[in-house]
């Protein structure tokens, strides 16, 4: 196998040293270059396996660097050197496109981890996509967001409706990246008592409080090495936000009872079916922590907004149950015309009790027994928003965010997209509130 061949991008000499050292001890080749301008040259010359990149250097900075190798290397996966406690650098990076960040002063054992992982972005992996079944074009987009986050270490908020698939979403981004054969574990944040929340996701020893007769790890530990998918994160307590957002930032935790911190590797997933920007706004989410989990945001469509692929999941799900019953032609046009308000979880739920109270060799429409229509003969659907200027700010939100999204955050292209002038991106983005 080819030796790797790592860029270290730093101008100060005792950095490059140790690592170059650290990485001479994985096997790893290291070239250094001391500012902007060589490593670009570096770049263009020779192929690389990692880019390592301070944020401060002579001629620039590192997000200088990370947004020019997503345009011109992309295969290269990058991380950057931020300073202690510099959140809002990380985050811009992440969203730039950088695989990971790592603090000073560096931990050498978090540094051989983000390595690892990177080099593993490269491995060639079982194409999972057609889990995401569908040919629409919102679930084309899906699957190409997929396999885009999947190969950053960034953390991810999932939002959709309930019953959409936000978890397979999430084991798919886990099982197409660099984490694979590490443990995917899934928490119901609804589903803890609050009282014994903090010793769940941090485990605790022995004796630290009653009924605690041994050692126990926690959910945070347990995912160690792999992906923590936190579902219905909205649920989660104001105190244990905080212990959260502090997790993220320090990569540690420290089991309840204990004297000391545990490092910890685990890439954060999170979902929702609620509305985290609202209820940031109405104090009942933390700030500072929606930024840190919404790093990297994607949407999955309710079924509704899907169009034929209602026909193929049917297909997909009989046989999944292992039926030997088809659907009807009048089976088909009532799953095309029904709004699915509880989405591909009332569809698996309708066609697993057609498939039991079936009599017949195919399912009929009758034979789904769908929800009682309203009056304007559709099947009930969201409320929707009481106010007209909530719901155009929504639609401008998602159209700006969508835009910067494809173009990397660079605004003037984003604007380029939106048909605005720079000045008009600009202060819609500050009207918003969004996050650029």
């Amino acid at each position: 196998m080819k030796q790797p061949v790592a860029l270290v991008v730093d101008d100060e000499p005792d950095i490059c040293e140790l690592l170059a050292l650290t990485l001479g001890r994985m096997d790893i080749r290291t070239v250094a270059a001391t500012d902007v301008g060589s490593a670009k040259e570096e770049l263009g010359s020779q192929r690389f396996d990692i880019c390592l990149t301070d944020m401060r250097l002579p001629d620039g900075d590192g997000l200088e660097l990370v947004d020019w190798i997503q345009d011109n290397v992309p295969g290269v996966p990058v991380a950057v050197i931020t300073a202690h406690g510099n959140v809002e650098t990380a985050v811009q990076a992440l969203k730039l496109g950088a695989f990971d960040f790592i603090s000073k002063p560096l931990d050498l054992n978090n540094l051989r981890d983000i390595v690892e992982n990177a080099l593993k972005v490269d491995r060639e992996r079982e194409d999972d996509g057609a889990q995401l079944i569908g040919d629409s074009v919102v679930m084309r987009e899906l699957r190409d967001m997929v396999e885009k986050v999947a190969r950053s270490q960034a953390p991810v908020h999932i939002a959709g409706e309930s019953g959409t698939g936000k978890e397979l979403v999430a084991r798919m981004v886990h099982d197409s990246g660099p984490r694979a054969e590490g443990p995917f574990v899934p928490v119901n944040c609804g589903a803890i008592p609050a009282e014994l929340m903090e010793s769940e996701f941090f485990g605790h020893r022995k004796g630290s409080f009653t009924g605690a007769v041994a050692d126990k790890v926690g959910l945070l530990q347990a995912a160690n090495g792999g992906t923590l998918f936190l579902d219905e994160i909205a649920d989660l307590p104001l105190a244990m936000q905080v212990k959260l957002l502090r997790v993220i930032q320090e990569k540690t935790v420290r089991p309840v009872g204990a004297s000391a911190e545990e490092p910890v590797n685990a890439r954060i997933l999170s979902a929702t079916h609620k509305n985290l920007a609202r209820m940031v706004a109405d104090g009942e989410f933390r700030e500072d922590l929606y930024y840190r989990i919404n790093v990297i945001e994607m949407r999955v469509p309710a079924l509704r907004d899907r169009g034929d692929d209602v026909l193929q999941l049917a297909s997909h799900i009989l046989r999944k149950l292992g039926a030997r019953v088809d659907l009807d032609d009048g089976a088909r046009q009532a799953l095309l015309s029904y709004n699915f308000p509880g989405n591909v979880r009332e569809l698996e739920n309708m066609l697993e009790r057609a498939v039991t109270l079936c009599t017949r060799g195919r399912i009929a429409a009758a034979d789904l027994h769908m929800r009682t229509a309203s009056a304007d003969g559709a099947s009930p659907a969201p409320a929707a928003a009481s106010n007209l200027g909530e719901q155009v700010e929504d639609v401008q939100r998602q159209a700006i965010v969508e835009a910067l999204e494809k173009t990397r955050y660079n605004k003037t292209a984003a604007a380029k997209l939106l048909g605005l002038s720079f000045r008009q991106l600009r202060y819609r983005i500050k009207k918003l509130g969004i996050d650029a």
